[in-house]
């Protein structure tokens, strides 16, 4: 990083914060994925990550077949910097494309080119990275069907384990949430996103959440984890994380300072406890955004609740289509999946 945010500094400052969550929480469990996200972490020095990740191997056992992953801009792929990388653990890559079509780029404000997404995911191949996901945005201002298409057959020619394919939200405190742009219609941004989920699945990406597609046995373990209502620390300016202390009357979602110079100097943070009352929802926003949907036996073990904290609105969504059953499995049906936020709807407190 640049001299306002010294690396040492930081990484100092990541590895204190997860002392103090292991202290505060009494945490012994051992570490089944990482995930080094937000901003362009790729832009530290493979010493600086290495560093962090010997540091957290320390305080907690790294399982045997650990998946760490880090979030990498185009722009910032060296061949020897990404080598040592995976030298030191990084083991899958997470590359922020978002389009390969340079206009769409710049009215996205990108700083990278749609040659140097392809270069970067050329790159991770010859340095030897077996599994890495690459993102692409649709309905994104001034795109057509074409555009898409064209992104999706870019993306599949560069052999990725994993793509990720979503539509461009308008998130509070961005520019574009002050400055909205002219976006394409919901009718031609659902019809943008059926045809390319048939290219996907044509070419054995297959869909396993929302906006998530995989090769074979290659989906993101560590949003697998979220969408399973797993736990998971968070550690870093802005980092959420959630844990189960006692179930159901303390589930805990927890958000560090989200300004990078403050959570250096302060050890302040948020801790909510998700309402008994809400924790149907909660799970359901979660496991109803994967295919496979979910089981009460996981329901019951994930929230402390048994099936009729579910009900009627379960029996409802069964019967009028929008969810399929299958022995004790719950799932979105085609028409639940389209409508989701809908379903969830039926299920607040």
């Amino acid at each position: 990083m640049k001299d306002s945010l010294p690396e040492t500094h930081y990484i100092d400052s990541l590895l204190a914060d997860l002392a103090r969550d292991i202290e505060r929480y009494n945490l012994t469990r051992p570490l089944h994925s990482i995930f080094i996200g937000g901003g362009t972490p790729s832009l530290f020095s493979p010493q600086a990550i290495n560093r962090l990740l010997r540091g957290v191997e320390a305080q907690l056992k790294f399982s045997a077949e650990i998946e760490i992953t880090m979030e990498a801009n185009p722009s910032t792929f060296e061949f020897q910097k990404f080598a040592e990388f995976k030298m030191i653990g990084i083991n899958r890559l997470s590359i922020g494309v978002q389009s390969f079509d340079d206009a769409l780029l710049t009215e996205l404000g990108r700083v990278h080119s749609g040659n140097e997404a392809i270069l970067a995911a050329e790159m991770a191949h010859k340095v030897g990275f077996q599994n890495f996901n690459l993102d692409l945005m649709f309905g994104l201002p001034k795109s057509t069907l074409a555009h898409s298409e064209r992104d999706i057959h870019t993306a599949i020619a560069l052999q990725p384990t994993h793509l990720s394919f979503y539509q461009l939200t308008l998130e509070p405190n961005t520019y574009f949430y002050r400055y909205p742009p002219v976006l394409p219609s919901d009718e031609f941004i659902f019809k943008t996103q059926q045809h390319c989920q048939r290219i996907l699945a044509k070419h054995n990406y297959a869909q396993y959440e929302v906006s998530a597609y995989s090769l074979s046995e290659k989906q993101c373990r560590h949003n697998l984890n979220y969408w399973q209502f797993g736990d998971y620390l968070g550690i870093g300016a802005g980092a959420h994380g959630k844990l189960s202390l006692e179930l159901p009357s303390k589930i805990v979602r927890t958000q560090k300072n989200k300004h990078p110079e403050r959570y250096q100097q302060e050890n302040d943070f948020i801790e909510n406890v998700i309402e008994t009352t809400d924790l149907p929802l909660e799970f359901l926003m979660n496991q109803l955004r994967l295919k496979q949907g979910f089981s009460l036996a996981n329901y019951c073990a994930a929230t402390g609740l048994n099936l009729a904290t579910l009900e009627p609105a379960l029996s409802e969504c069964v019967k009028t289509g929008l969810l399929v059953k299958h022995e004790d499995i719950y799932a979105c049906s085609d028409h639940g999946w389209n409508f989701l936020d809908d379903v969830l709807q039926k299920f607040l407190a």
